[in-house]
């Protein structure tokens, strides 16, 4: 079990004592601290500071909706399973919250990677405007190492965005992307360098018009990333588009253990985090350690 410091809201100070109890109507008691250094009285933040509603339903709603559930269905099985009344706004609110939180935290660490990287890009429906989606995915580990939301249609100076955070993420030795013209531009963009008499990556282009085969190993990835949009019924604002999208990846790599090898990416990526059963519960209080 993940405990987090018990440190003053106001002083940030650590000397205290435990003087009773906060009692709520949704989650029980809440124990209640007097801070020796500031004399103020003062409740831990655990990661759900002032959410009026149980912690478990929070990390339980984050979870379902960025499985495969909407707002508005994970409202209604909330109301007939627990009959609890929440509305899918607040359920919206919760996920962009925490995603950004830990979005926030996960960036801090450093994954492993084999460096065979499968790259593409895909639609996105939002309130009728196609944005880009660019993903790519670490064949070894299945771990997603790289992503770009942009409102734009696909053009270089997003691809190379997109393909010079492929190169920070990992050491980078093979690239397959589909054959969009713009994709060998961009790769020499950011990967040549003064001096090179050739490529140093291997860029494999898979034109599926000649082959007949798809980019199989990216699209597996992408019909469930574009499965969760259709239950979501689309993206709204352009604000809240990229926060929902990284949750999806948050939950790909963190969350759920990929269907073939059996394991969480991250953990084959070398991340150790130790979440618990309910991860997005461990994942929130590790952003406060």
């Amino acid at each position: 079990m993940i405990k987090v410091k018990v440190r003053c809201r106001h002083c940030k100070g650590t000397d205290y004592a435990k003087k009773g109890f906060r009692k709520t109507q949704k989650r029980g008691k809440i124990q209640k601290y007097y801070c020796l250094s500031c004399s103020r009285y003062f409740t831990n933040d655990e990661g759900f500071y002032r959410m009026r509603n149980n912690e478990k339903i929070i990390t339980m709603s984050l979870d379902m909706y960025l499985s495969n559930l909407s707002s508005r269905k994970m409202r209604n099985q909330l109301r007939r399973h627990l009959s609890t009344k929440i509305s899918h706004v607040s359920i919206l609110d919760w996920v962009r919250r925490y995603v950004m939180r830990v979005q926030k935290f996960v960036e801090s660490k450093t994954a492993k990677l084999g460096g065979r990287v499968y790259a593409d890009e895909t639609e996105i429906d939002r309130q009728g405007n196609n944005d880009i989606f660019w993903c790519a995915v670490d064949w070894e580990t299945r771990f997603i190492n790289a992503t770009l939301y942009s409102p734009n249609s696909q053009n270089v100076k997003d691809a190379v965005k997109f393909l010079q955070k492929v190169k920070e993420s990992t050491e980078t030795k093979f690239v397959q992307t589909d054959a969009l013209r713009l994709y060998p531009r961009a790769i020499r963009k950011v990967f040549w360098g003064r001096g090179m008499r050739k490529l140093p990556i291997e860029h494999k282009v898979n034109n599926v018009a000649k082959t007949g085969k798809h980019n199989v190993r990216i699209e597996t990835v992408f019909s469930k990333i574009k499965d969760r949009v259709d239950d979501f019924r689309g993206l709204k604002a352009l604000w809240s588009a990229p926060i929902l999208m990284a949750g999806i990846v948050l939950q790909h790599n963190f969350i759920e253990a990929h269907t073939t090898t059996g394991r969480i990416p991250c953990e084959l990526a070398g991340i150790k985090v130790k979440c618990g059963v309910d991860r997005w519960m461990g994942l929130i209080k590790m952003s406060l350690c």
